[in-house]
């Protein structure tokens, strides 16, 4: 086992991964911007490193200093947590090269999922259902990207291979605003990912979005630890996420999440991961597959009790892969709300002083956050200030749990996002379950 981890993120997720290595005996290591220098995170650290100005081009995404600190600190791994350089094949590959090891999967899996299309094609060979589209990137002739249009059926979605986050995408209804989607999709793309490559695929009218948490020892041993529902969302941004999925079959999941495990047992994929599917119609059609943990792990570790970051360490450090698919028992139902400093209607964000904080308890509730009162939210990152987590032997407890817990929370100094949570959970739509993930855009389309 590891005996010193260098943190290489910010925010609750440094917290998360901080405390499942004190669990374990751990020392951390906090790389920090000089925005971030008094976060609690790096005040708990038995060692930091200041590694640049707030912007994270200069810190959080600067491969060298995050690699010059860990062998100035005798780190031995190094964990991305999620965004920033968690999904970057080159850096999971410098860390290696640099001699150490990287806590996620080895870097030609990180560079075969996070291109759409060899992604794509990676599943199809894996027998996981994916969605109606072009077989691989769209060629320049304008007839031919005509004729797949014409083929797969109108409406489709033009998608960047490299995008990603909701970025990169444009839906066409009709053959007459094709070419010109096409073209300009392109160009955001280069701009954005520095890879023009676009595709194409049916664009599904009213899915639901519904993920497969994995966990595979980069061999043959895989298993799948449930689904979660991340439907409620907003421009491809989840708000709110819950586990397990309401409404859908348990056989259904039960087939898709044993395809996700072969999967990875085909691709010696290796770490904690994620399959993305859109759900219509009793169908699940793969989207994408991200390679690091998410920031909705919170609720599969409550229906299954599975630590998902500590198994990542464990898996990273060569240890011995105890956990079997029959280990994997789903118990009660978890639903999680990120709280966000922004206003909660028109999604600005709201950077500044918290002067007042108090987080909500009692029984299954969970609350992931760095932030604490005098807290200063900086305008540098996501707006994301916490998770707040609840957990109910029902769906109906959880929810129950979850509307206390928000009129318990108290956040003065910065707007936050509880007040459109507490619409959500009043909502007789969301309480029924299985809402699109258009639903929540289509809501606020109609507020006054």
């Amino acid at each position: 086992m590891f005996e010193k981890i260098l943190i290489a993120n910010r925010g609750e997720i440094a917290l998360r991964i901080q405390r499942a290595c004190r669990e374990l005996g751990i020392k951390t290591v906090v790389v920090h911007s000089e925005v971030d220098r008094d976060a609690k995170y790096v005040r708990l650290a038995d060692e930091s490193v200041c590694i640049g100005p707030a912007s994270p081009r200069e810190s959080y995404l600067n491969m060298p200093a995050i690699i010059s600190a860990a062998e100035v600190t005798d780190a031995e791994a190094i964990h991305p947590g999620y965004g920033f350089l968690s999904e970057n094949a080159d850096f999971a590959e410098r860390v290696e090269k640099s001699g150490f090891a990287f806590i996620g999967p080895r870097p030609e899996s990180i560079r075969l999922m996070g291109d759409k299309v060899s992604a794509k094609h990676a599943m199809i060979e894996a027998n996981v259902p994916v969605v109606p589209g072009s077989a691989g990137a769209l060629p320049d002739d304008p007839d031919e990207i005509r004729r797949i249009a014409s083929e797969v059926g109108y409406p489709v979605i033009i998608k960047a291979s490299g995008g990603g986050g909701g970025r990169g995408m444009r839906v066409v209804y009709t053959e007459a605003a094709l070419l010109t989607a096409v073209a300009t999709t392109r160009t955001e793309a280069g701009a954005a990912f520095n890879n023009p490559e676009v595709y194409l695929e049916k664009y599904l009218e009213n899915p639901r979005h519904v993920e497969i948490q994995v966990l595979a020892d980069g061999g043959r041993n895989a298993i799948w630890l449930g689904e979660r529902d991340c439907s409620m969302q907003r421009r491809h941004q989840k708000v709110i996420e819950e586990a397990p999925a309401p409404g859908i079959q348990r056989r259904l999941v039960e087939r898709i999440g044993e395809r996700c495990a072969e999967a990875c047992r085909k691709m010696q994929y290796r770490g904690a991961g994620t399959f993305e599917f859109l759900y219509e119609k009793g169908e699940f059609y793969f989207i994408e597959m991200n390679t690091r943990i998410q920031v909705e792990h919170t609720v599969t570790e409550m229906i299954t009790g599975i630590d998902l970051v500590q198994q990542q360490i464990f898996i990273a450090a060569g240890e011995k892969f105890a956990l079997r698919q029959r280990d994997v028992q789903l118990k009660g139902h978890a639903i999680e709300c990120r709280i966000n400093a922004e206003d909660p209607f028109n999604f600005m964000p709201s950077p500044g002083r918290i002067t007042s904080w108090h987080t909500p308890g009692g029984p299954g509730v969970r609350m992931e956050s760095h932030v604490f009162s005098g807290y200063t939210v900086p305008p540098n990152y996501d707006s994301m200030i916490a998770k707040l987590i609840t957990y109910g032997d029902t769906r109906e407890q959880a929810i129950a749990r979850m509307d206390i817990a928000l009129s318990e929370m108290v956040v003065e100094g910065v707007k936050t996002n509880i007040p459109l949570h507490r619409e959500l959970l009043h909502d007789a739509r969301f309480r029924e379950g299985g809402t699109s993930i258009h639903y929540l855009e289509q809501k606020l389309s109609q507020r006054p």
